[in-house]
C-alpha cells in the first residue's frame, strides 16, 4: 500500500491517520550512509541540546539507530525498549541520537532502537520523540 507508514505494530496513512486492523508490514532496510549526514546537534529551544534534521525527511523515513553499549540501569541518555512491555532492553546512547528531546507531539518514533519519521521533517527542524510512549507521566 503506497502512502502508508508502519512503525512496530502501528500503521498510518500518508496524512497521519491510524489504519485500524492493518497487518504490520516489514520495514525497509536502513539506507546506507552516515547519521551525521542526516542529523546534527545544536542548541534546542526545548532543552539544552537537541537533534536537528540536515535533510528533508518524509513520514516513514529511517533516521538512524540509537547506538551504544547495553545498559543495566537507568541513566542519562539511556533508551529503554520492549517488544512485549515486560522484557526491557537498555542502550546507553553514544551517537547523535542521544540529543533527542521529548515532545507530547513528536515527529519521530522508535521501532526497537531504529528511529523513523512520523511526520514530514524539514531541514533545520528539531527531531523529537515521546519519552513516555504516550503515557504523558512526568513531562510537560
Amino acid at each position: 500500500m503506497q502512502g502508508a507508514l508502519s512503525i512496530g505494530s502501528v500503521r498510518m496513512n500518508d496524512v497521519g491517520e491510524l489504519i485500524e486492523g492493518a497487518e504490520p508490514v516489514a520495514s525497509a532496510p536502513p539506507p546506507a550512509g552516515r547519521l551525521r549526514d542526516r542529523v546534527r546537534r545544536a542548541a534546542s529551544p526545548i532543552h539544552g541540546q537537541g537533534c536537528f534534521a540536515c535533510v528533508e525527511l518524509a513520514p516513514g523515513d529511517y533516521i538512524g539507530t540509537y547506538e551504544g553499549p547495553p545498559a543495566s540501569r537507568d541513566g542519562t541518555y539511556v533508551l529503554w525498549v520492549s517488544e512485549d512491555g515486560e522484557s526491557w532492553h537498555g542502550r546507553s546512547g553514544r551517537n547523535l541520537l542521544r540529543w533527542l528531546n521529548h515532545s507530547a507531539t513528536p515527529n519521530a518514533d522508535f521501532d526497537g532502537f531504529d528511529l523513523y519519521a512520523l511526520t514530514a521533517i524539514a531541514v533545520g527542524d528539531e527531531i523529537t520523540f515521546d519519552y513516555t510512549n504516550g503515557a504523558g507521566v512526568g513531562f510537560e
